[in-house]
């Protein structure tokens, strides 16, 4: 069965040649140039990785600070407990507890974006893997999730410090902004992606390590981007 596309959608794709990657400028300004829906829309990059996704040295995880931001709010909360409740709360965490938070995400709250943890409260935090885990909630040190400067990295991911990793085929997906943002300040998030997630490339991958990057809006159009 065929797949129904929009007009819109139509209409974006004559302005795009589908085979052609397009230097990443050019490819943002044909999104921010394509018919408007009725929100902000967010833009993404996808990237496809020379990976192998069952080999644990391959797997890709990493944090990157966007300049200017995500363009969306984020709700943050904190798993800690002694003088660190206070810190969170006045560094902005929308959400503070210790044991009483853990059972209340064990009972299903999960009215936020991202988790940070102190070292000391992982093991009890620990069995809510399965929960957390396939939402890409859990806190990791190598996500700067895990930390006893719960100050900082509130800070951090308040301002726009965000998370990438590869899933099962070797895709790395990712929000860079909003379509709203003027042009220069989505190149920038975007060009900084590109290099964190460049640089993540791992000793044991030889040759071309992104195999091809696409950036797209949330209802949009998908434009081959020039690596």
């Amino acid at each position: 069965m065929a797949t129904k596309v929009s007009k819109r959608i139509k209409q974006a794709y004559t302005k795009i040649e589908e085979t052609k990657a397009y230097p990443l400028k050019d490819a943002l300004e044909l999104l921010q140039g394509a018919p408007k829906v009725k929100f902000d829309e967010t833009i993404e990059l996808h990237f496809s990785l020379s990976i192998d996704t069952k080999a644990s040295d391959q797997n890709i995880r990493g944090t990157v600070a966007l300049p200017h931001g995500t363009g969306k709010s984020l709700k943050v909360a904190v798993i800690c407990q002694g003088e660190n409740v206070n810190k969170a709360t006045a560094a902005g965490a929308d959400f503070v507890g210790a044991a009483d938070l853990i059972l209340k995400i064990e009972q299903g709250f999960l009215g936020f974006d991202c988790l940070i943890a102190t070292p000391d409260m992982m093991k009890d935090l620990s069995k809510l893997g399965k929960v957390l885990g396939p939402r890409g909630l859990m806190p990791s040190p190598k996500a700067g999730t895990v930390t006893a400067d719960v100050e900082r990295a509130l800070r951090e991911v308040k301002a726009g410090r965000v998370e990438f990793k590869n899933d099962k085929q070797g895709g790395i997906h990712l929000g860079v902004g909003k379509r709203s943002f003027p042009a220069d300040k989505l190149y920038e998030n975007a060009t900084h992606v590109i290099d964190a997630v460049s640089h993540s490339k791992p000793s044991s991958v030889k040759g071309v390590f992104i195999k091809s990057l696409y950036v797209s809006s949330t209802m949009g159009a998908g434009i081959k981007v020039q690596i």
